[in-house]
């Protein structure tokens, strides 16, 4: 029973907690040193548990046999986006592309290495193993844990203060989940965020999912 309490407790504070502390905060706070510390003492955790398979944490050997429907359902969502964004908001069309060329670059280089993996670490591999027996995945709720995954990882994004990030990183957080949870692969399901995530800050959406160290309100 304690065991359980606590275990509420620590994702009480890891997933919404924080989020609303960034949120809200009267001061700048860096992300992605939050996110780098919450993710090592995720990775902490991990390591200390014997129930737990390290290989996971990384695992290519899914990735070949994975990176075909990877792409397909990638190069139809990315489709879809690009004609939301076309219709909806072509001022914004490539621009982040066209206007910092060299920031797009260092993004499309050091994003899926310093968010994407530790994004992965903390929401699926931890969180999908850390909280198991509080998200139970049986024949009739295989869905649960990943939609709670999906739920949280949203969640994170009302740092950005915006209704389309929360959206967009719910329905990516079902399909990365998903990917993982098949996989048992963290380097798989990073490769598929990392794709998303790119792309979104080329086709113009960027600035939904980056405001510098503290997000303004819109």
């Amino acid at each position: 029973m304690m065991q359980r309490i606590w275990l509420i407790a620590e994702l009480l504070v890891i997933f919404v907690g924080l989020p609303l502390g960034y949120r809200f905060s009267p001061v700048p706070i860096p992300a992605l040193p939050l996110l780098w510390l919450v993710a090592a003492y995720a990775w902490w955790q991990l390591s200390r548990d014997r129930t737990f398979n390290q290989s996971q944490l990384w695992n290519p050997a899914p990735l070949p046999r994975q990176i075909g429907a990877i792409l397909l359902i990638f190069l139809v969502a990315a489709a879809a986006i690009w004609m939301g964004v076309h219709w909806f908001a072509p001022q914004l069309q490539w621009s982040f592309l066209r206007e910092h060329l060299v920031f797009w670059a260092a993004i499309i280089v050091f994003y899926p290495v310093f968010s994407v993996y530790p994004q992965g670490i903390l929401y699926r591999t931890f969180f999908l193993h850390r909280y198991a027996e509080l998200f139970p995945s049986t024949p009739g709720t295989t869905w649960l844990p990943l939609i709670a995954s999906a739920t949280v990882f949203a969640f994170l994004h009302i740092i950005f203060r915006n209704s389309i990030s929360v959206v967009l990183t719910f329905l990516g957080g079902i399909l990365f989940a998903w990917r993982y949870a098949e996989t048992g692969s963290l380097l798989t399901s990073s490769v598929e965020h990392a794709l998303y995530g790119c792309w979104l800050f080329t086709v113009g959406l960027g600035g939904y999912f980056y405001h510098g160290v503290w997000p303004q309100p819109k």
